[in-house]
């Protein structure tokens, strides 16, 4: 019945509007993908709208085999994976103990988190680049690890804090009569209620990791333990750039974030939007 009531003239604006924004988002990934089948040759002297005159297929097996990509793309899967996932967990252990267990040091180490957020990587990356390398850690996978969940860690200590309030009191104090620790309580109640807030910070921060660029230049010499940012910075230099093997990377990169988007996309929209409105 809701919908008999619904003006045609607006309801039409309305899909148009969903039309131009799908356009808008659709359109730069299949212009990426069409020039990636280009040589720089054609890319520089035809229209940078037109379709290829000749399609260059060869673009991707070299990107993937004498680019190194193999070994770039199975170290952004590792270094996502173990980010998103340490993360996901801590931010929502410290979000539990900040909004639930009450201590007079309390509030001033949830602020010390907050302020984390205020910071930038630019900001820090001298002092993280001296800690990691008196530490030892210099070139290692720890060394890269370490920084990418320290600086993920504030944003989702933060919303998870925020989430957390809104559970009652009473399920917890429920979990305490009958004999339930604090660890349990979490992995039993609170871990499980926290999906929306999880599935926010999780999304945030597989965004933010695959395609961090910065740290992983200076945190790491060589390419055995770059990932794909970095080697997409291999095809674009100050004194050229290799177009249609740049398109191809730039291609490759954002495969796995399609696929992601795809695959989660019912939870990533209820994650959002639950989270927004708890936070």
């Amino acid at each position: 019945m809701a919908d008999r009531n619904v003006n045609p003239i607006a309801k039409s604006l309305v899909y148009l509007l969903m039309l131009v924004f799908a356009v808008l988002a659709i359109y730069p990934i299949f212009w990426l993908v069409i020039q990636s089948f280009k040589t720089t040759q054609e890319y520089l002297t035809t229209s940078k709208l037109s379709f290829p005159s000749q399609w260059i297929f060869n673009n991707y097996p070299h990107v993937w085999v004498t680019g190194g990509f193999q070994n770039l793309f199975l170290n952004s899967v590792f270094y996502t994976v173990i980010t998103v996932s340490a993360v996901v967990l801590l931010a929502n252990m410290a979000g539990f103990a900040f909004a639930k267990l009450h201590f007079k040091i309390t509030p001033l180490f949830h602020g010390l988190f907050i302020i984390g957020i205020l910071l930038t990587v630019q900001s820090i990356l001298i002092p993280i680049f001296l800690m990691i390398n008196a530490a030892g850690l210099f070139n290692t996978r720890l060394g890269v690890l370490i920084p990418y969940i320290g600086l993920g860690l504030p944003m989702g200590i933060y919303l998870c804090t925020e989430f957390v309030k809104g559970i009652p009191n009473e399920l917890i104090e429920s979990a305490r009569i009958d004999g339930s620790g604090y660890l349990r309580t979490f992995v039993f109640i609170i871990f499980p209620m926290c999906a929306p807030v999880a599935v926010t910070l999780a999304i945030i921060t597989f965004t933010a990791t695959w395609n961090e660029f910065i740290l992983m230049n200076v945190l790491t010499a060589g390419d055995r333990l770059k990932s794909i940012p970095a080697g997409v910075g291999r095809y674009a230099g100050s004194l050229g750039a290799d177009f249609g093997r740049l398109f191809t990377s730039l291609v490759i990169a954002l495969i796995p974030i399609l696929i992601f988007y795809g695959i989660f996309r019912n939870q990533i929209t209820k994650g959002v939007a639950a989270g927004a409105v708890k936070g």
